[in-house]
C-alpha cells in the first residue's frame, strides 16, 4: 500500500536529475509532467466536446437538412467545401514565382533582405527564449528575484500574434476560396503547442545549443512520421544523412562534461521534453502537408492553425486561473512584457519571412539560411550565456551541420533530375 505513494514523491526527484528541497517536494505545481497532464486536460474539455457536435451533425446529415442562419458557419467548420487539388511540390508550399525582367542586384537585395529578417527575427526569439526562461526577474541585492514559469501563456503570446497578422494579411490580400473543414486545424493546432511548451519547458533542463542540435535532428522523426501518416518513400542519402545527424548529435550530447554549469547540465527531463517536442513538431508538418491537398494558401494554414491555437491555449489558462497569475508576474515585471511582446513578434515575423523567401527563392535557399541560423544561434548563446562546448562536441555540430548542407546539395540535385523524367515517372517524396 505504501509503494504508489512511494513512486509518486521520487517522480520529480527523478525527473530534475537533482535533490529537490523538501517545500518544493509538495508543489506538484512545479512539476514538468503534472503540469504537461493538467494542460492537456484543459484541452480535452474543449476537443471532446467539439469532437460530440461534429459527430451529432454528422449523423444529422446536416449538410443536407440544416438552415438557419448558423448553417454557413456549421458548414464551413464540420464539412468545408471538400474540394482539393493536386498536391503541390515539397507538401506545403505553392510553387515560387519565377523572378521575371528583374536586374541581378534586385535578386541579391531581396536575397539579403530576406536573410537578414531570417537571421534578425529567429536569432533575436532564440536569445530571448533563454532568457525568459532560463534567468529571474527583478533581482536585487537582497532579493534573488523570481522567474516566470508557465510556458503555456508564452504559447499564447505567440499565437495571439500570429493570428492577428495572418488574419489582417489574409483580409487585405487576395487567397484562394477556402475548402477545408475549420476542424481539421485543431489536430496540427493541438500537437503545434504541445511542441512549442515542449519547447519553452525543455531550456529549463538543458541548454540552448542542445536543444538547437535537436531540432536539427528532428528529421529522423519527421521520415518516421512520414511513412506511418503519409506513406512516403524516401532515397538512401536521406537515410544517410539522417544518420550522420544522429552521430553528430550522440557526439555532443555524450561530450558533457562533467564541471559544466548546471544550466547546461542534459537532464533526464530535458531529454524526455526534447523527444516529445520532436515528435509533436514532426506530426504537425506531416499533418500539415495532408491539409494542403485543399486549395489554401500558407497564410490560410497559419491563420486556421493560430485560430484553435489561441482557442485551446486561452481555455487552459483561464481553467487553471494560470492567466491572471501571468498577468500579474508582467504588471509586476515591466521587462518580462517587453521580452514577451518581442518573442511573440519575432514569431510572427519569422513565419511571414518564411513565406516570403520560399516564394521568392525556394526551400533549397531557405533551408541554407535556416541552418546557417542554427550555427549562428549555439555561437550566440554560448558567447552571452556561457555555455561551453568540448572539442567531442564541437565536432558533433560540425557533423550535424556538414549532414544539413549535404542533405541540401542532394535534394537540389534530384530536383534537377526530376524535371528530366519523363512525365509517366514521379520522383520520390523527401522530406
Amino acid at each position: 500500500r505504501f509503494c504508489l505513494p512511494l513512486v509518486l514523491a521520487s517522480l520529480p526527484m527523478m525527473a530534475t536529475g537533482k535533490e529537490i528541497a523538501p517545500a518544493l517536494q509538495d508543489s506538484w505545481g512545479d512539476f514538468w509532467l503534472f503540469r504537461f497532464f493538467v494542460n492537456a486536460a484543459g484541452y480535452a474539455s474543449i476537443v471532446v466536446p467539439g469532437f460530440l457536435l461534429i459527430q451529432y451533425f454528422k449523423r444529422r446529415n446536416y449538410l443536407e437538412t440544416g438552415r438557419g442562419i448558423c448553417f454557413p458557419v456549421i458548414k464551413s467548420c464540420v464539412f468545408g467545401s471538400e474540394v482539393k487539388t493536386v498536391h503541390q511540390e515539397d507538401g506545403s508550399l505553392p510553387p515560387r514565382a519565377e523572378p521575371t525582367e528583374s536586374s541581378t542586384a534586385r535578386q541579391v537585395f531581396k536575397l539579403l533582405f530576406c536573410a537578414a529578417g531570417l537571421q534578425a527575427s529567429y536569432l533575436t526569439w532564440g536569445v530571448l527564449q533563454e532568457r525568459v526562461m532560463t534567468r529571474t526577474y527583478g533581482a536585487t541585492e537582497t532579493d534573488p528575484g523570481e522567474k516566470f514559469t508557465d510556458s503555456q501563456f508564452l504559447v499564447f503570446m505567440n499565437r495571439i500574434l500570429a493570428f492577428t497578422v495572418a488574419g489582417l494579411y489574409c483580409a487585405l490580400t487576395k487567397q484562394p476560396r477556402h475548402g477545408a473543414p475549420m476542424y481539421k486545424y485543431s489536430f496540427a493546432s493541438l500537437s503545434n503547442i504541445l511542441s512549442s511548451w515542449c519547447q519553452y519547458e525543455a531550456l529549463k533542463y538543458i541548454s540552448f545549443p542542445t536543444q538547437v542540435l535537436a531540432k536539427a535532428s528532428k528529421v529522423i522523426p519527421v521520415m518516421m512520421m512520414g511513412k506511418l501518416v503519409s506513406r512516403k518513400s524516401y532515397e538512401y542519402w536521406e537515410y544517410l544523412t539522417a544518420a550522420l545527424i544522429s552521430v553528430g548529435v550522440s557526439m555532443f550530447l555524450l561530450s558533457s562534461a562533467p564541471n559544466r554549469h548546471v544550466s547546461t547540465v542534459t537532464t533526464f527531463s530535458g531529454v524526455v521534453l526534447l523527444a516529445g517536442y520532436i515528435i509533436f513538431d514532426s506530426f504537425t508538418s506531416n499533418w500539415q502537408d495532408a491539409l494542403f491537398t485543399y486549395k489554401m494558401s500558407p497564410v490560410q494554414m497559419m491563420f486556421g492553425v493560430n485560430v484553435f491555437s489561441c482557442l485551446f491555449t486561452v481555455g487552459s489558462l483561464l481553467e487553471q486561473g494560470a492567466l491572471l497569475e501571468s498577468v500579474r508576474f508582467m504588471a509586476r515585471h515591466s521587462e518580462f512584457t517587453a521580452h514577451a511582446m518581442l518573442l511573440s513578434v519575432c514569431s510572427a515575423c519569422g513565419q511571414l519571412f518564411i513565406f516570403y523567401t520560399i516564394n521568392q527563392f525556394g526551400a533549397a535557399v531557405f533551408t541554407i539560411i535556416m541552418t546557417l541560423r542554427q550555427a549562428f544561434a549555439i555561437l550566440l548563446s554560448c558567447l552571452i550565456y556561457g555555455h561551453t562546448v568540448t572539442v567531442v562536441g564541437g565536432l558533433g555540430i560540425a557533423v550535424v551541420f556538414m549532414a544539413l548542407f549535404l542533405r541540401v546539395y542532394a535534394r537540389s540535385r534530384m530536383k534537377k533530375r526530376s524535371k528530366k523524367l519523363p512525365p509517366g515517372e514521379a520522383p520520390v517524396q523527401k522530406v
